[in-house]
């Protein structure tokens, strides 16, 4: 009862089966890559606005109060 391509059909499916395991390892592995990169560049991203921030607050004149009663 050995048909003569059940071996092909078999190596076909296998095959199949790691080429999807594969892609499914590749896209976690990308999944993976991307959210370090977006938490990286958040990072850099809310570091630099703080830097910015600071650089105008040095430029920006001082406050000075005003009298209270006029």
């Amino acid at each position: 009862m050995n048909h003569p391509h059940i071996h092909a059909c078999l190596h076909a499916a296998r095959a199949a089966e790691l080429r999807a395991q594969a892609d499914a390892h590749r896209l976690r592995r990308l999944a993976r890559t991307e959210r370090r990169g977006r938490e990286g560049a958040s990072l850099r991203h809310r570091f630099g606005w703080l830097l910015i921030e600071t650089g105008l607050r040095f430029l920006r004149p001082p406050r000075v109060p005003r009298p209270a009663g006029n």
